[in-house]
């Protein structure tokens, strides 16, 4: 089976971005997905919310909105990129997102159910709090989530960043998100998603037709180009 890999960082706001790319990957049939967490803002890279770091990150932002289609809300703009108590730190919500896995295979649900709770709702998505609720509100049990989150945190969960930044060193990435394609015998290729930003029923295409596979019912337009580049994905 192809495994199409998903390097990326729940803070990413470009990882934000690629969202509906993953959902799209996510039905075609024949592809699995593999998330690793790279732990952008974890550890000493952690850091509190200050005006400097909204001028940075605003532009970024409203041209991910522009290319992406994907919404940024008020509470974001206005409240959490303007509250001075708020910490950005990758850690917690990369567990979350790990133990959500281990529940049931809702990883991926719960990590855009974090990146929407971040960019689209403002709410502080390092709080343990806030991702048991958002745990809930994708059918998870509190209670069996508080277990898994527990179990996973701290070296679980710093094993699994490292493991992918091992991941984005061998298939030569460079930041996140990163994509890339390996094949049932383990070839792996990285892909260019310059092409597909806000075009993810043509980029499900794209996948659907290198995996052999028949497109998602519900995708539409034809693929535009390779999706690995002119040496392909051997």
């Amino acid at each position: 089976m192809t495994t199409l890999h998903y390097i990326f960082d729940p803070l990413c706001g470009w990882c934000y971005g690629a969202a509906p790319l993953v959902e799209a990957a996510r039905k075609v049939p024949g592809l699995q997905i593999a998330f690793h967490g790279g732990g952008m803002l974890a550890g000493a890279n952690r850091r509190a919310v200050t005006p400097q770091w909204r001028d940075y990150v605003m532009p970024h932002d409203h041209r991910i909105a522009s290319l992406t289609g994907q919404p940024f809300g008020e509470p974001y703009f206005d409240g959490l990129l303007r509250d001075t108590t708020a910490v950005m730190d990758s850690e917690p919500p990369i567990t979350a997102a790990l133990a959500a896995e281990a529940l049931g295979g809702r990883g991926l649900d719960m990590t855009h159910r974090i990146q929407r709770a971040h960019y689209e709702e403002g709410r502080r998505i390092a709080d343990v709090a806030v991702l048991r609720e958002l745990a809930a509100e994708i059918g998870l049990s509190p209670e069996a989530f508080d277990a898994e989150y527990a179990r996973q945190a701290g070296a679980l969960t710093q094993q699994h960043i490292a493991a992918s930044r091992q991941w984005l060193d061998r298939v030569g990435g460079q930041g996140f998100p990163t994509f890339a394609l390996e094949d049932a015998d383990g070839r792996i290729g990285m892909i260019d998603i310059g092409p597909w930003w806000g075009r993810p029923d043509q980029w499900a295409q794209a996948l659907a037709q290198h995996v052999g596979a028949p497109a998602p019912v519900d995708a539409v337009g034809e693929a535009n180009g390779p999706i690995c580049g002119p040496d392909g994905c051997a």
